[in-house]
């Protein structure tokens, strides 16, 4: 008996599979709006019991990379209803991935004047696609003010309510892969001497204060949030090991309290078990683990316990049917790596379904 293709409900959290579709960029969103072709794409692999979205911006600062999507104006959250809608259809749930790129961004990128902003003025390392002028270095930012830190925290908020509005069961702030909110938690970045930078505490509160703020406007039940620890993605630089496991296990015992739906965890290379452990004894809600995951492997880690449910990326990308092509054994598509970020429907939309194959 297949524990990933049977229901799952721990709590309030109830859906017709372990399987979740991991969130992935795929630069679709022109004018930074939900379209007919995004309303398709989900809608073809609302197999997952939970789709968690692309990272969507909860302000005109967060939209650091090319064609991705917002969810701060009443046009995007009017756009965003068709998808909810869709998915709801067949059963699934779906949640909004909150995503601030922070200093992950280039300026081309942006509506015009808006500045990049970051948890200090350090400038990240590496380049990103502009659809004006192609790869250039990320833009320097400009450290957020405290009072730039708060408003921050209330467009977070915000964006949660306006999820909710477009019929959202939930959203998923990410915490991960060098963004806004992993800054504040990275030493090497947060070099800040106010009440967001310094100690363990002090670095998590702001993500602390967006669960708390989002959680009473929204309902706990309703928040999610995405982990990388050791997580270097982004030109987040290494730092001490004893520093992250203690900065990881404050964070769930805090969520586990304020009883957040959920902890999405995107294993790295250096994260070890012991870390993982740490949150799954501190946390009691669900944990979900992502990356690398075949069927077979993820059978073995929902056995052995850390795992709740587990979340694929490109699996899903390449393969809008992949819970029937598990159900059934099925081989997989090949993901199209030229065409993750390309806009149109090729690498998108298209790829074949056991449906198409058999026509």
């Amino acid at each position: 008996m297949s524990k990933l293709l049977s229901e799952y409900q721990k709590d309030t959290f109830k859906l017709k599979n372990h399987l979740v579709m991991a969130p992935m960029t795929r630069s679709r969103a022109i004018g930074n709006l939900p379209n007919e072709l995004m309303v398709q794409y989900y809608a073809q692999r609302a197999g997952a019991g939970l789709i968690v979205t692309e990272g969507t911006a909860p302000a005109p600062e967060g939209l650091g990379y090319a064609r991705i999507p917002g969810i701060f104006s009443d046009a995007q959250t009017e756009a965003w209803r068709q998808i909810a809608e869709v998915v709801h259809a067949q059963g699934s749930r779906i949640f909004m991935q909150l995503m601030h790129t922070g200093r992950i961004a280039h300026v081309h990128n942006l509506p015009a004047d808006t500045r990049v902003i970051g948890v200090s003025d350090m400038t990240a390392a590496g380049q990103m696609w502009t659809d004006q002028e192609g790869m250039l270095d990320h833009s320097a930012p400009e450290a957020l003010t405290t009072q730039g830190v708060k408003t921050v925290i209330d467009e977070f908020v915000k964006a949660a309510e306006n999820a909710v509005k477009a019929g959202f069961d939930g959203i998923e702030l990410h915490n991960a892969n060098g963004y806004l909110l992993e800054q504040f938690l990275n030493p090497n970045v947060n070099n800040r001497t106010d009440e967001y930078g310094g100690s363990v505490e002090n670095r998590s509160r702001a993500v602390l204060e967006i669960v708390e703020k989002t959680s009473a406007a929204i309902g706990k039940e309703k928040v999610g949030i995405r982990f990388s620890p050791f997580g270097t993605y982004n030109d987040l630089q290494p730092y001490d090991a004893a520093e992250v496991r203690r900065t990881y296990e404050y964070l769930a015992t805090r969520l586990n309290s304020l009883g957040i739906a959920y902890i999405h965890i995107s294993l790295t290379p250096d994260l070890d078990a012991g870390t993982l452990q740490i949150i799954r004894r501190q946390f009691s809600g669900t944990i979900i683990l992502c990356n690398g995951f075949t069927p077979d492997t993820a059978e073995t880690a929902l056995g052995e316990g850390i795992a709740d449910l587990i979340a694929f990326g490109q699996p899903f990308l390449a393969n809008p049917d992949l819970v029937t092509r598990i159900e059934t054994g099925a081989a997989l598509n090949a993901p199209d790596y030229n065409t993750f970020y390309t806009p149109g429907e090729a690498g998108y939309i298209d790829y074949p379904s056991l449906v198409m194959a058999d026509k």
